[in-house]
């Protein structure tokens, strides 16, 4: 039955008491102590942008980063900076280089925000002197974009919930709480229509054109890899991109999306570690659900307590290896801007606009193969991997080599307990990426297969924010619990 005369059927989940935080659309809202009083204007240096939907307009904008990259780089000669970056990079030019980023993608919104939120997870890989000021710029990328003028996001709800939206809320918020790639978070109190008490709700809105948008940028940014091997030789952006755009038909259906967060939010009910909130209303554009209170990981990041570190680190990698065996679906976003931890000391997770479905539970060989390496068994390792199309079948391979190139990938689980670092994921990209080494020569005689690539890049961007956090943890032991075929290690 529809909410109004105008509008189709929405779907209501009543749930927990809201005491909780916002789910947004990839982006931060501000910690408590700084948020922004109502009626202020946030978002890139207060400006209130529409998208640029125009093949033309965004190409402009996304054609000025590398024009403006090679510019500076002409500049900068002579200023050098060692490590994996390129020698012709400044100090200067790689501040610069970050802010532009910023600018540019935070404007466009779309795929080219989207894309530059994905960066920024892995920026714990990079070397620290070039990692500082993208650092400094990226994870903006987390927090916050240009949101949208009133006038457009009340016409998306006329449109979404119909010419009498307002009656749906007791209070709605013009000012966005967070706006990021592909929509912006309002704060509003929903007016449950089965007449029970009002929620503190989150109302999603998403762009007008995000979809056009999404895809003009993924097409021009595939045109930028120059700019990103300058920062780091051997970095391809084309498979990431191209995963983009696989997503990006799911992401944009927002009531796909509360299809999977409703499912979440069944498999965690009452849950003393995870915390889901619940789904109360969603249209393809429109996504209504509780709000969360907690502080968000990208202030844990940057000025948390190192209980908190760990704590925080502890819940995601509960999460990231639970959700298969419990949700049949894994949470496929893993940056910060998508977890908070609540005053219970649970984990709040929000967004769920980008999920893998695994109805059969994480592959049970991943689990007994990082068994067999631990345990030192190279014959059977290299058997297994063949197994799954890692290594060739007929291709002649040295077994040890083969359990030296992956041993140190384990070294979070050989131990009882381990810390995540930068500078344990930099010395691990230093060693898989120079042609050099060892292991780059054996990585060439190695495949992915196509159904292991959303898992593996699902887990690198955990293990990114592991290592932004620098949490410890029991890793080992949530393996053991969670991950099919990962027998105890002796």
């Amino acid at each position: 039955m529809p909410v109004d005369g105008s509008v189709p059927a929405v779907a209501v989940r009543r749930g927990r008491p809201a005491g909780a935080w916002h789910p947004d659309p990839g982006g931060e809202r501000p910690s408590p102590a700084t948020e922004q009083p109502r009626g202020r204007r946030v978002g890139n240096n207060g400006r209130v942008t529409d998208i640029p939907r125009r093949a033309v307009s965004r190409t402009a904008k996304l054609a000025a980063l590398p024009l403006g990259f090679a510019g500076r780089t002409v500049l900068g000669m002579g200023k050098r900076v060692t490590g994996l970056a390129s020698d012709v990079i400044s100090a200067e030019i790689q501040q610069r280089t970050a802010e532009q980023l910023f600018s540019v993608l935070g404007q466009l919104k779309g795929g080219a925000m989207k894309f530059g939120q994905a960066l920024s997870v892995f920026e714990a890989a990079l070397p620290e002197e070039v990692a500082a000021p993208y650092r400094q710029a990226l994870t903006k990328l987390q927090e916050a974009a240009p949101p949208l003028p009133a006038a457009t996001v009340h016409k998306v709800l006329a449109e979404q919930l119909g010419p009498a939206w307002r009656e749906h809320f007791d209070e709605f918020d013009d000012t966005p709480a967070a706006a990021a790639s592909i929509g912006q978070v309002h704060r509003a109190v929903w007016r449950d229509p089965a007449g029970g008490a009002p929620r503190d709700a989150a109302v999603k809105i998403q762009y007008p054109g995000a979809g056009d948008a999404l895809l003009a940028d993924l097409k021009q940014l595939s045109r930028l890899g120059g700019m990103f091997r300058a920062i780091q030789p051997g970095l391809d952006v084309k498979p990431l991109l191209v995963e983009l755009r696989e997503r990006i038909t799911e992401e944009l259906d927002y009531e796909l999306e509360a299809e999977s967060q409703r499912a979440f939010a069944s498999a965690y009910a009452d849950d003393r570690e995870i915390f889901i909130p619940a789904v109360l209303a969603a249209t393809p554009r429109v996504l209504v659900t509780e709000w969360i209170e907690g502080i968000p990981l990208a202030e844990i990041i940057r000025a948390g307590t190192e209980e908190q570190r760990d704590e925080a680190g502890r819940l995601m990698a509960i999460l990231h290896l639970s959700a298969p065996a419990r949700a049949g679906l894994l949470h496929a976003d893993p940056h910060p801007g998508n977890f908070r931890l609540l005053p219970d000391g649970r984990l709040g997770v929000i967004d769920f606009g980008a999920v893998a479905r695994m109805p059969e539970g994480t592959p049970e060989p991943i689990g007994r193969l990082a068994g067999l390496v631990l345990r030192g068994e190279a014959d059977a390792v290299v058997k297994g991997l063949r197994e799954e199309g890692f290594v060739s079948p007929t291709e002649p391979i040295d077994a040890q080599a083969v359990l030296d190139f992956i041993r140190p990938m384990l070294a979070p689980v050989a131990e009882e307990e381990f810390r995540f670092t930068r500078a344990w994921l930099r010395a691990e990209a230093t060693r898989l990426a120079s042609p050099r080494s060892p292991a780059y020569q054996l990585s060439r005689q190695l495949n992915l297969p196509p159904s292991y690539l959303l898992i593996h890049r699902v887990t690198l961007g955990s293990i990114g924010v592991l290592c932004q956090l620098e949490a410890k943890a029991p890793y080992r032991s949530i393996l053991e619990r969670w991950l099919p075929g990962f027998a105890p290690v002796a």
